[in-house]
């Protein structure tokens, strides 16, 4: 099919009405509803032919209202058969979903909404009486769904949107270029920006996952990050929406997870590192496995190897854990499974070699580049490193996004020209072995330049790490660039911090380690911090900029000696 311009059309939501044609009665989506007397969960259920209707009749609903191709709706609602058949509703319609992590701060979250000027909140009833009291702030917002109660006379509602489309009313067309969804980044190491997506990129994402991990139809799926659903949607999987928090991953309850997973046969999980740490070490606790699981996936930072290995030690011999690198703005790019981790790659990072992420899916490729700061005019620019050597890590992927919404210069500076296509900077380092393998040694952002040359986070953080008392470390570099002190900060296992002698006899130990390793024999100083910061979305990956200035705070008085 193609659209008025003779362009092939495409929208992402066609992979939801392919499954409801092939599978119309299997379970879409599963919803934790409550608990009966008996205490047993109950839930309810939308099958893939329902979802595809209500999506459509909810599509509709919008287009009455006025939103059309490019509106920009921002989607403000929890985990839930709603968000699922309203983020497909505003794909059909031909609108950008705009998704914004709650979890980034107030600030933040102010500050990217009026970034993108929306035309319209879709959300619960808390989100339209802080739009109303902020309403100068979004003048053209005049095109708003509240979930819930009607509380504001300026929305309508779910139900009224459900009745509002008329059957006969046709959609817009839409094809591969045409926008589908902004996704802001965590703001881990800056403020957060929106990425930029398209219907084809996503049709590409949904290929590129399904083909590597041999999803099948009939599957079904336990997200920790809300967004997965859409991929299951367009997989023929059914997707088990998990009791938790989506923001603070590390606080969920285990045996929720287990309950779902057993409830529901779940045959593939995916959470952040933080999810699978909670998860791992209540298994290891109690024994407890997970038979029905043919893969489970985490991403958002390196995974550490005590996870691995607990969670492996959950599955059957044929299911396996699965580490997908990539990032908002190119996803997946590589990936290796905790298997061939702790057999073959776990001594190399513990020895300060990084973390390896494995080999890049089909149609994906890697190069290494010298790292330089500043845009990149074009690929004939770049100085391509050897096997083995640390660089700057460049992508070239279908599914990698083109561009932030409204910033042209950090646009240029994260992509490559190539002729018709482009190069994604990931803004990580790292490099390729002999072997064809990818490997992490940290965000460019975080690398320290000393008077001994640069040092790469996770390559040093590895060798603290080993300390048995160390829960995890982060290195971060005090004064100018060019003479930066390394420091290394240590949170240490629970029960395990130190004070008076023991304090001494810890950073000495750790001290040690760092010497016998080339990578640290520079860091002299140890400092040590009950909980370091980490992001908002994965609750995993380490703030260092936030610890840089506390750093430098703490050995100002005297500490770390």
């Amino acid at each position: 099919m193609t659209s008025d311009a003779g362009t092939p059309t495409l929208n992402i939501a066609d992979r939801l009405r392919e499954s409801a044609n092939r599978v119309p009665f299997q379970r879409a989506v599963v919803f934790p509803a409550g608990r009966d007397r008996a205490g047993r969960v109950t839930y309810s259920q939308l099958t893939f032919r329902q979802l595809d209707e209500q999506s459509d009749q909810l599509a509709r609903g919008l287009a009455q209202m006025g939103v059309g191709k490019g509106t920009r709706l921002v989607l403000m609602v929890r985990p839930s058969l709603e968000f699922i058949a309203l983020t497909f509703a505003i794909f059909k319609a031909g609108a950008t979903c705009v998704l914004i992590d709650p979890g980034m701060g107030r600030t933040n979250i102010f500050n990217c909404l009026e970034e993108i000027d929306p035309a319209g909140f879709v959300g619960i009833p808390i989100v339209h009486l802080i739009r109303r009291m902020n309403r100068k702030r979004f003048p053209n917002a005049k095109l708003n769904v509240t979930i819930g109660r009607r509380l504001l006379g300026d929305v309508v509602t779910y139900r009224e949107l459900m009745k509002k489309g008329e059957a006969n009313r046709e959609l817009p067309q839409t094809t591969a270029t045409d926008s589908a969804a902004i996704i802001f980044t965590s703001g881990s190491t800056g403020p957060p920006k929106g990425v930029c997506y398209e219907h084809g990129m996503f049709d590409a994402q949904v290929d590129l996952l399904r083909e590597c991990y041999n999803i099948e139809p009939g599957e079904t799926d336990l997200p920790g990050f809300p967004l997965f659903a859409l991929f299951n949607a367009a997989m023929c999987v059914t997707t088990v929406i998990p009791d938790m928090d989506p923001t603070k991953p590390a606080n969920v309850d285990p045996l929720k997870i287990i309950e779902a997973t057993e409830d529901n046969g779940v045959t593939q999980a995916f959470g952040s590192p933080a999810l699978w740490n909670t998860v791992g070490r209540h298994c290891d606790q109690t024994g407890k496995t997970f038979p029905s699981l043919r893969r489970i996936l985490s991403a958002g930072a390196p995974v550490p190897n005590h996870v691995l290995k607990r969670m492996t030690k959950t599955l059957s011999p044929e299911a396996d854990v699965f580490t997908p690198y990539g990032a908002t703005e190119c996803l997946p790019v590589a990936s290796i499974g905790g298997r061939e981790v702790l057999n073959s790659t776990a001594a190399k990072t513990q020895a300060g070699a990084g973390t390896c992420v494995g080999r890049t899916f089909p149609g994906v490729r890697v190069k290494i580049m010298r790292i330089v700061d500043g845009a990149i005019g074009s690929i004939g620019d770049v100085e391509e490193l050897a096997t083995g050597e640390i660089g700057e890590i460049i992508v070239h992927s279908p599914s990698a996004t083109r561009e932030y919404f409204r910033r042209a210069d950090a646009t240029a500076a994260a992509k490559i020209p190539d002729g018709d296509h482009f190069w994604h900077r990931m803004g990580d380092v790292g490099y390729v072995d002999s072997d064809g393998l990818l490997w992490f040694c940290g965000r460019k952002s975080h690398m320290l330049h000393t008077d001994n040359g640069p040092l790469f986070t996770i390559p040093c953080e590895a060798i603290f790490n080993n300390h048995k008392s160390v829960y995890r470390s982060a290195l971060v570099g005090v004064g100018e660039r060019g003479s930066q002190r390394p420091v290394i900060v240590v949170e240490p296992e629970a029960g395990s911090f130190p004070s008076g002698k023991r304090e001494t006899q810890f950073r000495n130990q750790l001290l040690e380690l760092g010497a016998a390793n080339e990578n640290t024999k520079s860091v002299q100083t140890v400092l040590f911090h009950k909980s370091l910061p980490v992001d908002t979305r994965h609750n995993v990956k380490i703030r260092r900029e936030q610890l840089t200035p506390w750093a430098a705070e703490q050995l100002a008085k005297g500490r770390g000696q």
